[in-house]
């Protein structure tokens, strides 16, 4: 039990971390080139393990349109929305806008699945999740605040994911597929869809910046896809889903931290949107315990 918690710890600081990855690696490449990098990398990992372990067999290649429907919610336009997002924003902002993923979820679901009607702690939470969004992205400022098109692209990565959990729930849960296949699958298509998407030029630019190359290929692909992957579905494995969603906790509050150890400017506004938009998570999570035939989808997080 203690290395499920240790390991929920060290997800929630792999999700926080990559934030800073993504802004080393846009300062030198494009958004796009991040991405096909860090699904590169979260791909060979995923690959080798799921070889070894024998969990793809031919019988599955009858599910590869939702396979493709997965790969582009839950890792093309996800991991370019955050990276798109975190490129026009400081990663601690970023971080903290990620929060906000079992919102979107709890919407998407609602929306989409029609489960039971949310309680009024649940909805309570929703609005509180929408101010602590508003307090950050500040729109009132206008142009001399926020980079309201990073705030956009976070949010646009945040629906994205969620809408890929109500696909899951409905269309790949039944399949009872082995998750490691899953996230096979899923980054092998995203990888094919970014080959053909992506433009190299300049790519090469990276090399010359140590600092963004080993964040994006060690910290966004192997560790924040490879290794989160194997993670989380570890945890779920010993503590179950529910538990499993704390990591959500943990990683905005590391992107904050990291964010003024790089020297981001943390200001009193943003702690309080933190804590609105972690606050509204746990009204809608605690809510939803109660709703027992409401389950949370698994995630796979930034």
């Amino acid at each position: 039990m203690l290395r499920a918690y240790a390991a929920l710890a060290a997800l929630g600081i792999i999700w926080g971390s990559n934030f800073i990855f993504m802004k080393w690696a846009t300062d030198v490449i494009s958004p796009t080139q991040t991405v096909f990098l860090r699904v590169l990398f979260g791909f060979l990992p995923l690959a080798l393990v799921a070889w070894r372990a024998r969990v793809l067999t031919r019988d599955q290649l009858r599910h590869l349109p939702h396979f493709a429907v997965m790969s582009v919610l839950a890792t093309t336009f996800y991991y370019y929305g955050f990276v798109a997002g975190t490129a026009r924003l400081p990663s601690s902002m970023a971080g903290l806008l990620s929060g906000s993923i079992p919102i979107f979820t709890f919407l998407c679901a609602v929306l989409f699945l029609r489960q039971d009607r949310p309680t009024g702690q649940m909805a309570a939470g929703v609005a509180l999740g929408f101010i602590g969004i508003a307090l950050s992205a500040r729109p009132w400022e206008g142009t001399e605040g926020v980079a309201f098109t990073g705030v956009l692209w976070m949010l646009a990565g945040t629906l994205s994911l969620g809408v890929s959990f109500v696909y899951a729930q409905r269309f790949l849960s039944p399949l009872q597929l082995p998750p490691l296949a899953l996230a096979t699958w899923q980054t092998g298509l995203a990888l094919l869809t970014l080959l053909i998407l992506t433009n190299f030029d300049g790519m090469t630019a990276i090399a010359g910046d140590p600092r963004a190359l080993l964040g994006a290929v060690v910290g966004l692909g192997m560790l924040g896809t490879g290794v989160a992957f194997f993670t989380y579905y570890f945890i779920i494995e010993r503590l179950g889903s529910v538990q499993a969603a704390g990591a959500t906790y943990i990683a905005p509050l590391v992107a904050v931290i990291i964010g003024a150890a790089v020297g981001e400017d943390i200001t009193v506004p943003l702690i309080l949107a933190l804590g609105l938009i972690l606050g509204g998570v746990v009204l809608i999570q605690t809510g939803k315990r109660r709703n027992a035939s409401a389950p949370m989808p698994y995630q796979a997080k930034e």
